[in-house]
């Protein structure tokens, strides 16, 4: 019986038959890869009752039984096996398809971290512009947590962050480039003029770091750790008002070189190199797998290939 799209969010019998829910689909699809309910809830942000609730649903649309729940670990019974071939090919046909008929110029809607938005998107998104200058942007500037929420929730197209992503099968990655970082300190410090000092001895010095969660607190933690159990002296939420309290002499502080190059060049603060270690982080851009074939992502994405990438 041939198949049709009344609304997005169905697929039904063009024959009147029963009403198949794609996010009953995309549920399945994610309890079939991951043979785990608790998994599959997880990756999709559900209870683990709206996850069994919804493979119910399915079962009763199609009048079979997809699950062997005669054993604690899920299992597919032969329909749901049957089922998992398709599920997935319908999912990303579907995703095709919507963005080969979507608009030219549609929006395109990404995120980044504050330092990312300040000190590197502005070449890359002028760059973008005179490739595709009917094409509409919106930037969102968020912490990184907050940024791969919004990913997986399809409020964006795309995120650039510091670091590498977290573990998540919804998601795809990609590391654009490595970048150095710096360690600052106020102008007349004691390190400034001879400009280079060991971790052991840096780790003696009075540090501002950002908040547990955030990257660049992870980028603090991971470069001191080897040498000592460093802990800041202040906590501060906002790069820019960290590196304006290190201008002040309230300390040092560890950042991406990008973030402190300008602060650097007008002689607010001093950049002090750690001895012989090379300290970087990566620049990565994370997107979800189901918008892969979205032809403005694409572009977006060689666009910052371009730009950014070695």
């Amino acid at each position: 019986m041939p198949y049709g799209y009344d609304r997005p969010s169905r697929w039904v019998s063009q024959g009147g038959g029963k009403v198949v829910e794609l996010r009953h689909l995309r549920t399945f699809e994610t309890v079939a890869r991951t043979l785990s309910v608790t998994q599959a809830a997880k990756e999709l942000h559900y209870a683990q009752s709206s996850v069994s609730d919804q493979i119910q649903a399915l079962e009763r649309d199609l009048g079979v039984e997809l699950l062997d729940r005669s054993q604690r670990r899920v299992r597919l019974t032969p329909q749901g096996v049957a089922l998992s071939e398709y599920t997935d090919k319908i999912l990303k046909l579907l995703e095709e398809a919507r963005w080969a008929v979507a608009r030219p110029g549609a929006e395109l809607a990404f995120g980044a971290l504050e330092t990312v938005c300040q000190h590197l998107l502005p070449g890359v998104l002028s760059h973008y512009r005179s490739l595709h200058p009917h094409a509409r942007v919106r930037v969102a500037q968020d912490n990184r947590g907050e940024l791969y929420k919004a990913v997986r929730r399809g409020d964006l197209d795309l995120c650039l962050t510091f670091g590498a992503p977290p573990a998540d099968a919804s998601l795809r990655a990609e590391t654009l480039a490595e970048e150095p970082l710096a360690v600052i300190v106020p102008p007349g410090h004691h390190l400034a003029e001879r400009g280079e000092a060991g971790l052991e001895e840096l780790a003696r010095e009075p540090f501002l770091a950002t908040e547990r969660g955030c990257g660049f607190r992870e980028m603090f933690d991971s470069a001191f750790g080897a040498v000592a159990a460093k802990e800041p002296v202040a906590e501060v939420s906002s790069i820019g008002t960290l590196g304006a309290c290190v201008a002040a002499g309230m300390g040092c502080a560890l950042l991406p070189l990008v973030a402190v190059r300008d602060q650097a060049s007008r002689g607010e603060v001093a950049v002090v190199k750690a001895g012989d270690t090379t300290l970087h982080t990566t620049v990565t851009m994370t997107w979800l797998d189901r918008n892969s074939a979205n032809p403005n992502l694409l572009a977006f994405q060689a666009v910052l290939r371009q730009q950014l990438g070695g």
